[in-house]
């Protein structure tokens, strides 16, 4: 008896491994993946999306474009992969929240107002942990986007412009984060 609750019990636990890890976020991870699709993550931080070709093995890895704000300069999507080198892997997920709803980033450093963080601003704060920990579950994927670029340095990427029409300005930059009003 003893002996066949044992043949059991290892029977059990190397199914458990041959299945794989199981994790409680995985729900949390999916909606982040949900959430970072129909945002359309992929159009700005996946290479060769804006060129018809986008590279799936680079998913979410930075772009190969760059868009120009006039007055601003040129920003390229970055990478949002956990690589610790080149994407977030050294952000916490409070950091990555932060920055998706706020445009801050560790460093201080305002995002670039091509990305949405005004409009991101509304998520809850379960979406945005999602999508956070969506992020740090992707495979990390080494590159470095260059840039940014001031309105008058040489860029190194192809440019997709983002000009105002006939009677528009632009809008001014966003203060650093703690001179908002």
């Amino acid at each position: 008896m003893i002996r066949s609750l044992l043949c059991l019990g290892f029977a059990a636990a190397l199914l458990a491994v041959a299945a794989g890890p199981v994790h409680a976020d995985d729900k949390q991870v999916a909606r982040g993946k949900y959430l970072a699709t129909v945002g359309g993550c992929t159009d700005c931080h996946t290479p060769g999306h804006f060129l018809g070709k986008e590279d799936a093995t680079r998913y979410l890895g930075g772009s190969d474009v760059g868009f120009e704000i006039p007055g601003l300069g040129v920003f390229v999507g970055p990478n949002l992969t956990p690589d610790k080198a080149t994407g977030l892997g050294n952000w916490s997920a409070k950091q990555i929240v932060a920055a998706i709803k706020t445009g801050a980033r560790p460093d201080g450093r305002q995002l670039a107002p091509i990305m949405p963080y005004m409009n991101l601003s509304v998520l809850t704060n379960s979406d945005a942990y999602a999508i956070a920990a969506f992020l740090k579950s992707l495979k990390p994927v080494s590159h470095k986007v260059p840039g940014p670029f001031g309105p008058n340095e040489k860029v190194t990427e192809f440019v997709m412009k983002v000009e105002p029409g006939s009677g528009m300005t632009p809008a001014p930059p966003a203060p650093p984060p703690g001179q908002q009003k």
